[in-house]
């Protein structure tokens, strides 16, 4: 009697087939010794993998481009700002001092509970924004408010997709620069230019 094997099966000398290879993901262009983080694919401007704490894991990456999109704005207002005060030059009716001391020069007088309804308007409308971006009601891209970048008039994607770059860099430099400028007059109580 012989024995013949079932139709499919493999010899006994045969060697199995090796498992599919896990498929390798992307290296991040920021720290190209570590993998890019799934929600970091570069389809947002200035999107180079950089994730190291796996935020974008836990958050929604639009919801953080648009923080970081808001705040770099702000940081770009405030460092020129910082410096123009320190320069010398003052708003009508503002108080004659430093930038450093102007917290607590406009805490003391009421303007900083002024500023806070003020800045709560803007805020608190573009809530509605955000909500319908998150939910994905809207394709509105996080930090568009029909401003900006629209405004060059560029109808090329080329040339559009340039400015989000650049304002995406200049963001990150100015959050950047701001905290160094502050950093540096506190350290050193210097309160005008050129802080060293």
């Amino acid at each position: 009697m012989s024995f013949a094997p079932a139709a499919g099966a493999l010899p006994l000398n045969a060697v199995a087939p090796a498992a599919a290879a896990p498929m390798m993901m992307a290296k991040s262009k920021a720290l190209p010794f570590l993998e890019s983080p799934p929600a970091c694919d570069g389809t947002m401007a200035g999107d180079v993998g950089f994730d190291p704490l796996g935020l974008s894991s836990y958050y929604s990456i639009k919801w953080m481009r648009e923080a970081e999109i808001k705040h770099g704005r702000i940081c770009q207002l405030a460092w020129l700002g910082w410096l123009t005060t320190d320069a010398g030059i003052y708003a009508p009716g503002a108080p004659q001092v430093s930038s450093l001391a102007a917290h607590d020069a406009t805490v003391k007088s009421g303007h900083m509970l002024l500023l806070l309804f003020v800045i709560a308007i803007p805020e608190a409308l573009s809530y509605v924004a955000i909500s319908e971006m998150m939910s994905g009601e809207t394709d509105r891209e996080p930090g568009d408010y029909g401003i900006g970048w629209k405004l060059c008039k560029a109808d090329d994607t080329a040339t559009q997709q340039r400015y989000k770059e650049a304002e995406v860099a200049h963001c990150r430099a100015a959050m950047l620069a701001f905290s160094g400028v502050v950093t540096q007059s506190a350290l050193n109580e210097m309160s005008s230019l050129p802080y060293f």
